[in-house]
């Protein structure tokens, strides 16, 4: 019996073990780890950026984990991989957009290609303190360059840091002239490389740890960096001379991926944005803080170190002053401008508390006529420098501020209303948005302030009923722009149809255009009425071409103006069209060059660069693209809204100058009596009188048609 219990022990402790081995070595047991509980309800999101473990952005990365899973009791884990431990700056990024990694920190030079508009931080010599930047990227400009990331699969959150750059070499670099010749490291920004040749030295991008080994071998003379990389990445080791300049500021996106975002919880979306946020302002005292010792560190080694004085400053200041200009386009002129005027807030005119006099711009700088409202911006500024270049106005010099209604009437209105609380306000330049305007008419009207129109047609909006009429013109007027352009396609074709954009100046053009070929004996016109916005137009263009019609009169602006070539460049039969000016707010040509290939598009102007000029537009294409530094031959885009805008000013000054004061109503009073004079667009004799506020008329109109190159050319008249 003994024999046996011994047996069934050892049977029983054998089967024991080979379950107790199963149990707990096979992956799908029924009894799971205690890792694998964490996991089943725990969130793990991996957090990539590309500084050392000592970096303040690494520590408040560690931070922002840490309070992420102590507010989530858990749930959500936070695992950073720093130092490009998952890859470069650009591999990182597009992981990102892939979901392959959640979270990410990226130097805003680094996604510059993808994102134009964050080299915003890049702009040197530009933001006049760190609080400055701070109040710029943690206010509405921010906010507008972090909302564009959502074009390529990212959640833009804040802006982290890693301090002001300076600047690093074998020799001071006091002056731009210390600079000429040589050659300096940079990240691949536009921005950065376009700094580098101002001052007359050569950019090099090299990547940002394998910058040692190329200052060691003299791959290259210099480079830029905040205090914490110089150290970090020991650059001073390379360097006898730092340059103390803080010429521009290293600012690093914190972003997640769209793809793991979308997925998450809303509670745990809030926390990690609210959370991400509230660090900001730890990281970037904490970098502050460490700039100090890192100084020591440097000093101690045997580094010389310098300051920019402030003259030099103010030269470095100016060779670049041309930077945010010129790419004004790439990063947007919304955040440019919302910039300037923020500043303008606070310091007011150029940095100075002097007087001065105020000329508003109220137009559309950021969605589809985004083009024409920087030309209506440039061809002012261009007028308003030559002005200042000699003095000024009465003695004081004058001023620009653009506001961006986005083409809402209620944010035109809102702009209106904050032009009118500044005291040195004495008129406002609006845009291309006839149905804007014509909102705002009862606001200009009752705070009586002259109102420009340098491009917005709309009939309505000159004669508009009021007997104290603010608003003046320098542009086409639909009453006879209309007559002109149905005119002109009733000499060549029988039976045109006409669509237009549902807006006042869509149907009004379509009333007027309607009736005028009526009047010419064209009945049963075909007429449609699209929504902003519109995508699709099979509908419509099956309707224009089972109707017969030997000819398409278009009234819209760029987006569903390319929707509706594309539909009718898709059928076996084309028509040609007749297209308002619409068209040209946008960039157009650059959008759909492939698609007016074959197409034959005819579209209205008032004026042309491509035209015969006189010696004020001469001297205007001139000082356009020496401002803008575009080569002789570069088409210039939207040149109705730069020369338009131009003429506005130089009328604005005769009548400021004819009043001898800012007063509104004696500048609109001046207005309607001006003396002749010679502008770009044409010679005004005069401008405006009591009782006509349109500049221009029928023999100012023409058709054109773009070449090649995507320059409108006048069509001539047979």
């Amino acid at each position: 019996m003994k024999a046996i219990a011994t047996i069934i022990v050892i049977l029983l402790t054998a089967l024991f073990i080979i379950l107790s081995s199963s149990i707990f070595n096979n992956e799908e047991t029924l009894l799971p780890t205690v890792q694998e509980t964490l996991t089943d309800n725990t969130i793990h999101l991996k957090l990539g950026h590309n500084t050392p473990v000592d970096s303040a952005l690494h520590e408040a990365s560690v931070k922002f984990a840490n309070e992420v899973k102590r507010k989530t009791k858990g749930e959500v884990i936070i695992d950073i991989f720093p130092a490009q431990q998952l890859g470069n700056d650009h591999q990182m990024v597009e992981m990102a957009r892939n979901g392959d990694i959640d979270i990410i920190l990226t130097p805003t030079a680094k996604m510059s290609v993808a994102v134009p508009s964050v080299q915003y931080a890049d702009l040197p010599f530009y933001f006049p303190s760190r609080e400055d930047v701070y109040a710029m990227l943690d206010g509405e400009p921010g906010e507008m360059i972090l909302h564009n990331l959502k074009s390529i699969g990212l959640i833009g959150v804040t802006f982290w840091e890693n301090g002001f750059k300076h600047f690093t070499a074998n020799e001071p670099l006091l002056s731009p002239k210390d600079f000429q010749d040589k050659k300096f490291r940079v990240m691949k920004s536009r921005i950065i490389m376009e700094q580098f040749r101002a001052f007359g030295a050569e950019p090099v991008a090299i990547d940002f740890y394998s910058t040692k080994q190329a200052l060691h071998d003299k791959v290259v003379d210099g480079q830029e960096n905040p205090l914490v990389a110089i150290v970090s990445m020991g650059f001073y080791k390379e360097q006898s001379d730092l340059t103390l300049s803080e010429h521009a500021y290293l600012g690093y996106v914190l972003s997640f991926s769209e793809k793991t975002f979308s997925k998450l919880p809303q509670n745990i979306q809030m926390t990690l944005i609210e959370t991400a946020k509230e660090i900001t302002p730890w990281e970037r005292d904490e970098t502050h803080k460490r700039e100090e010792k890192l100084l020591e560190t440097i000093k101690h080694s045997g580094v010389q170190i310098h300051t920019i004085s402030e003259k030099d400053r103010q030269e470095f200041a100016k060779r670049t002053a041309y930077i945010p200009q010129k790419y004004e386009a790439v990063i947007g002129s919304n955040i440019i401008s919302k910039t300037k005027e923020l500043l303008y807030n606070k310091y007011g005119a150029n940095f100075k508390n002097d007087d001065h006099i105020l000329i508003g711009i109220d137009t559309d700088i950021s969605s589809d006529t985004k083009v024409a409202g920087l030309a209506i911006k440039r061809g002012a500024e261009i007028a308003v420098s030559e002005i200042n270049a000699k003095g000024g106005v009465l003695g004081k010099p004058l001023e620009i501020i653009v506001k961006d209604h986005r083409a809402l009437a209620s944010k035109g209105i809102q702009n209106i209303e904050e032009f009118s609380h500044n005291k040195h306000l004495v008129a406002i330049i609006g845009g291309v948005h006839g149905a804007v305007i014509s909102a705002e008419l009862d606001t200009i009207e009752q705070l009586k302030i002259p109102f420009f129109i340098p491009w917005a047609a709309t009939a309505g909006l000159v004669n508009n009923g009021y007997k104290d009429n603010y608003i003046f013109r320098v542009s086409a007027n639909d009453n006879i722009a209309a007559n002109f352009i149905a005119g002109y396609t009733l000499k060549k074709y029988k039976k045109p149809a006409i669509i237009v954009e549902n807006s006042v100046w869509g149907r009004n053009n379509l009333k007027l255009m309607t009736q005028y070929c009526q009047e010419h004996n064209i009945k049963n016109i075909t007429e449609i009425v699209f929504n902003r916005g519109q995508n699709n137009f099979k509908k419509e263009i099956s309707q224009i071409l089972d109707s017969q019609a030997d000819a398409l009169i278009m009234v819209a602006n760029p987006f569903e103006a390319s929707k509706i070539l594309q539909e009718l460049k898709a059928r076996k039969k084309s028509l040609p069209v007749i297209s308002h000016w619409g068209i040209t707010s946008g960039n157009f040509f650059k959008e759909n060059e492939n698609l007016l290939k074959g197409l034959n598009l005819n579209v209205f102007q008032t004026f042309s660069f491509n035209n015969q000029l006189n010696t004020k537009a001469k001297h205007l294409l001139d000082s356009y693209k020496n401002k803008y530094l575009l080569s002789k031959k570069s088409p210039v885009q939207a040149s109705v809204g730069i020369a338009q805008a131009y003429d506005i000013v130089y009328l604005l000054k005769l009548a400021i100058e004819k009043a001898g004061t800012t007063d509104k109503t004696k500048v609109k009073q001046a207005l309607e009596n001006l003396p002749k004079y010679e502008g770009a667009v044409k010679t005004y004799a005069p401008a405006f009188t009591e009782a006509n506020h349109d500049a221009l008329d029928g023999r100012d109109y023409y058709m054109a048609k773009y070449n090649s190159n995507g320059i409108l050319v006048p069509v001539k008249n047979k």
